[in-house]
């Protein structure tokens, strides 16, 4: 039975191998051996340049604007993310009681999964119109004519959600937010619904209140999957392309306005790629990116990791 094995394994896993090395690691090698030059994109002649991209990006103020900008999306979006998600997953599961006195989640579950499930379905440029219509600075804007019936803003001065520096980055959050909550509920809820029941009812029989219950029961016991979102969510902390560059204000292209006040690394760089013809500086951006995305997930796996707890 085991003659051959070996061979047997290694042709199944050549083809997928040599495909990821082709397609994924190849391009990492080249964008590294870009960012070491002086070129321009469309130019097939360049000068190699050593670490001078990487010395400027450290001393290019947008460049580090766009890194804590990116630091502030890591901190917020998957810990308000995360909360709200695990909040709705434990309602929908276990927050309500049935007749008998066990538990079960609230009534019309069901349909909160659906209702809190459907803007995952939507594709980030339907949500960026969408939001850009919510945002939109006059008295059309749904959140501003909302605000205006309530007599909480002035209709000659409504609010400049996207245009105001202290309110982008909030506005920008808040759509990412409501767009990956429902998705993070299905994925929590599918992992409660492998705790048994009868570990809650035991709880509630010792006078555990939901707060106690989610605390010590629900938390503890999706720890795993927890911590699987917190990485998935940083990486999209990481990127934010799509929204910033369809929702904000340009600055020369690709958004990052009002004065680079919501710009992210990736904007920066696409920027640099594509219209300031900086395609070295930007590969270095890129390296940059990779490093930094590579360093969060470990620190993040790293921070927390805990004993697995079984039932």
């Amino acid at each position: 039975m085991r003659k051959g094995q070996y061979r047997f394994v290694a042709g199944f896993l050549f083809v997928p191998v040599a495909l990821y090395l082709i397609f994924v690691i190849w391009p990492y090698i080249q964008t590294f051996g870009y960012s070491l030059t002086d070129w321009k994109g469309q130019s097939q002649t360049f000068s190699f340049v050593g670490l001078d991209n990487y010395r400027a990006l450290f001393q290019d103020d947008v460049f580090l604007q766009a890194i804590w900008h990116n630091i502030l999306f890591l901190v917020f979006i998957p810990v308000i993310t995360i909360l709200l998600a695990l909040f709705f997953a434990f309602m929908v599961n276990a927050g309500g009681r049935s007749r008998a006195g066990g538990v079960q989640g609230v009534a019309g579950s069901k349909l909160y999964k659906i209702i809190y499930f459907f803007p995952q379905v939507l594709s980030l440029a339907i949500l960026a119109v969408l939001f850009n219509a919510v945002y939109r600075s006059d008295g059309g804007g749904l959140l501003n004519g909302f605000l205006i019936k309530l007599g909480l803003v002035d209709a000659s001065n409504p609010v400049e959600w996207l245009n105001e520096p202290n309110m982008v980055l909030w506005a920008l959050i808040l759509v990412v937010v409501w767009h990956g909550v429902g998705f993070y509920l299905v994925l929590f809820s599918a992992a409660m619904q492998s705790i048994p029941k009868d570990v809650y009812e035991a709880a509630l029989i010792d006078g555990a209140g939901r707060s106690q219950s989610f605390f010590r029961i629900t938390l503890p016991l999706l720890w795993d999957t927890v911590q699987t979102a917190w990485v998935y969510l940083g990486i999209v902390a990481m990127d934010m392309f799509v929204l910033v560059s369809s929702m904000t204000q340009n600055m020369g292209a690709y958004g990052g306005g009002p004065d680079h006040h919501s710009d992210v690394m990736s904007t920066v760089m696409m920027r640099n790629f594509l219209y300031y013809g900086k395609s070295g500086y930007a590969c270095a951006m890129g390296v940059v990116m990779l490093l930094l995305t590579l360093i969060l997930s470990v620190v993040t796996l790293r921070a927390t990791r805990r004993e697995r707890i079984e039932f």
